[in-house]
Formats: C-alpha cells, sequence, structure tokens
C-alpha cells in the first residue's frame, strides 16, 4: 500500500478530500471545485505527495466523473464502497457526526486499511453497452407505455378494442375503420393517430438500438446470444453490468450477487429456502426473461427447451410454480456464468493461444463474498447442444 491515501468525497460540484499517511495522521484538507480551476487545484494538491492513491467513494455512481478524470490524468484510483467507509466512521468515535470532512476521513481510513479493493480504470467497451442499453430499455418503456394509452383509446373507440399485442400497422389499419362523427370520438381517433404514429418513430428507434448492440457485442467477441432466451438487450446488459466476470471466484458468488442464490430459511425440521431480493436487480431481470423465453419457445423444433425440462422436473419433485422458477433462474445464472468465463478465456488467449486483449470495465465492483445459501445444487452434469443447463437435480 503507498504511503500517502488521498481520501475523496465527491459531489456533483464539489469534493472534499483529506490526505493522510501509513499511521493515519492527517497531512492535508481541502474542499474544491469539479470545475476546471477547482481539479487543477485539487490535483496540485496532490502531487505533492509521492507514492500516492486516490481513494474516491463511489466510482460507480456520484464519483465517477471526478475518479475518471484523475485515472485520465495518470492517477492511480481506487474505489471504496459505501459500505465500507460506513464502517468505518462507525468505529471512529470522533467522528461521530456525518460531514463531508469527516466523510473523507473515513473514506481514506478505509482504503488504507481494506484489502482487494478495486483499482479504477478507463472506461472501456462495456460501458458502451451499458449506455446503449440503457437507452434501450428508455425506448421500451417508452413503447409499453404509448401502447397502453393507444389501448384505453381504442376500447373507446372499437367495441371490444384490439388484441394485446398489437404493431404499429395493425393499430393503422384497426383505426382505418372507425369514423367517428361527434366531437369526442374525432378527438380520441387523433389521438390514437397521433400514438401510433409514435409507437411506428419508436419501433425504428428499437431496431436500429438492436442493430448497433449487436454490432458493439460481436466485436467484443461475446457469445451470450448463442444462449436461448438472451437477445441483444439482454447480452449488452450482462456485459455492460459485469464487465469482468473473473472479478467472481465462482458461479456460486456471481448467484450471490445477481440476487438468484436463495436465502436460507429452514427452521426446526423444515428446511426451505426463500427468494432473495437483494443483488443487481437489471441482471436479475435479464435472467428472468430468460427462464420465460425458455418456458414459452420450441428450440429446434423440440417439444421442451432445456429450460421447460429443467421446470417440469421440479414442478415433479414436489415444488410450487414459483419455487420451479427461481430454481431455474438459479440453474441458468450459472449457464450464463460457464458462457461469459468461456468467452473470457477465448478473447485472453486470443488466435493460437497466444494473450489478447481482456475486458475490463469500471463498472466492475469489488469481489463479492459467497454465503452458506450459495452452494450450488447437486447433480450429475450432462452435454447439450444449445443452452445446457449445466446440471439436473
Amino acid at each position: 500500500m503507498a504511503r500517502v491515501i488521498i481520501g475523496m468525497d465527491p459531489h456533483k460540484r464539489s469534493a472534499t478530500v483529506e490526505i493522510i499517511n501509513g499511521r493515519e495522521k492527517v497531512l492535508a484538507q481541502g474542499r474544491f471545485g469539479t470545475d476546471r480551476d477547482g481539479y487543477a487545484a485539487m490535483l496540485r494538491l496532490g502531487r505533492q505527495y509521492k507514492d500516492r492513491v486516490w481513494a474516491v467513494e463511489g466510482c460507480n455512481g456520484i464519483g465517477r466523473h471526478i475518479a475518471q478524470r484523475l485515472v485520465a490524468d495518470g492517477e492511480t484510483v481506487l474505489d471504496v464502497p459505501a459500505k465500507l467507509s460506513a464502517r468505518a466512521r462507525l468505529f471512529d468515535t470522533s467522528r461521530s457526526r456525518k460531514t463531508d470532512p469527516a466523510d473523507a476521513h473515513c473514506i481514506a481510513v478505509a482504503a488504507l486499511r481494506a484489502n482487494g479493493l478495486r483499482q479504477v480504470t478507463v472506461d472501456d467497451v462495456t460501458v458502451a453497452l451499458r449506455l446503449l442499453v440503457d437507452r434501450r430499455d428508455g425506448l421500451g418503456r417508452a413503447r409499453t407505455e404509448a401502447l397502453s394509452r393507444l389501448h384505453h383509446l381504442l376500447l373507446e373507440l372499437v367495441p371490444g378494442g384490439a388484441k394485446q399485442f398489437l404493431s404499429a400497422p395493425q393499430a393503422r389499419a384497426l383505426l382505418n375503420t372507425v369514423r367517428p362523427r361527434d366531437l369526442v370520438g374525432r378527438t380520441r381517433r387523433q389521438l390514437a393517430s397521433e400514438l401510433i404514429t409514435e409507437v411506428a418513430v419508436i419501433d425504428k428507434k428499437i431496431k436500429a438500438a438492436n442493430a448497433q448492440l449487436t454490432e458493439l457485442i460481436a466485436s467484443t467477441g461475446s457469445t451470450l446470444q448463442q444462449l436461448n432466451g438472451i437477445g441483444p438487450s439482454g447480452a449488452a446488459r450482462l456485459l455492460g453490468d459485469i464487465g469482468d466476470v473473473g472479478r467472481f471466484a465462482s458461479r456460486d458468488h456471481f448467484a450471490s450477487w445477481n440476487g438468484t442464490a436463495p436465502i436460507d430459511a429452514s427452521s426446526g425440521d423444515q428446511h426451505r429456502h426463500r427468494l432473495s431480493r437483494a443483488g443487481n436487480r437489471r441482471i436479475n431481470r435479464v435472467l428472468h426473461i430468460m427462464a420465460i423465453v425458455q418456458l414459452r419457445n420450441d428450440t429446434e423444433g423440440r417439444n421442451d427447451t432445456e429450460g421447460r425440462a429443467y421446470y417440469w422436473r421440479k414442478l415433479a419433485a414436489g415444488k410450487s410454480p414459483m419455487e420451479a422458477m427461481r430454481a431455474l433462474k438459479r440453474r441458468l445464472s450459472n449457464v450464463v456464468y460457464q458462457q461469459m468465463v468461456k468467452d473470457a478465456e477465448r478473447v485472453r488467449t486470443g488466435p493460437g493461444g497466444q494473450t489478447g486483449a481482456t475486458l475490463q470495465s469500471s463498472a466492475a465492483g469489488s469481489i463479492p463474498t459467497a454465503g452458506t445459501s450459495e452452494k450450488p445444487l447437486p447433480g450429475p452434469a450432462r452435454t447439450h447442444s444449445r443452452t445446457p443447463l449445466l446440471a439436473a437435480s
């Protein structure tokens, strides 16, 4: 560890820093703006000390903008999780009040004492994927909202309304059959026509966003889209939020991080597990959609997908539908983890077994830890051609 730690409590327009040495002696303090002049002054203060390391809280959130500027200027930056600095504040009896200087001190102390903190790197392709998939998800929400309002209007214009899954051309054809004569009816028809146009525009944007995501995913060498139930948006979300899959020591750690690992809720002679609502909910949603697709769709003309077969086995074993779905999502988490590990190994070795580029992202958090509820489900391994479930239990 460096002899000097520069702890930083970042905000949008300001940053409070405290510089300490290896014995926690305070060397300097200050509050700086995040504009050009303020940042330059803060950088000059930090560069007065050799063997320095910047410790910034929330490098995936509010501290990202300042952390990336420091990394771009050649500085070494560590990401200090907010929970870690909060623990340091809890045990520091002399700084019970939560102020910016106190926060900066606790961040510096946490970085000095903790091991294995993530070093921030320059934003790469995974950050671009996360930005694009956020945009794609926003378009999906906008389309759902527009269709909901359109359905409400069509219910007033057409007896029985329109079918559930409605495209813009289908809605236009249906609306052309309606010619209301009263003022209210004509107003509803006008608004419905505008919504149909809006949905058509959104559909074009979604198509373009999917094409851009597919191209960018292909450039990373990922094969996630080969898995049944993973499309461009899901693959981009996995790559963007996970970053370097190597930060997970095992598939059980990964399941704990994404919230598919069940929590032990046994009591007495009753042994059961309950749903975990922790973890990355966006990745959990991707796995949920993957499970739904496997339950609904056929694969290559077969009656059952691997996911559906696994689901029915769980029902036959006495599981409730909700419990069977949770078990399926846990199994698919293993499948996704294994696929990403294989992709990372292939990209790392490169053609001919030579070491190549690796995907490392500043989106990656610190290495998570596993608990007793994250044990893998037992069962013999089986090999499948498309989306293997790794084991049947």
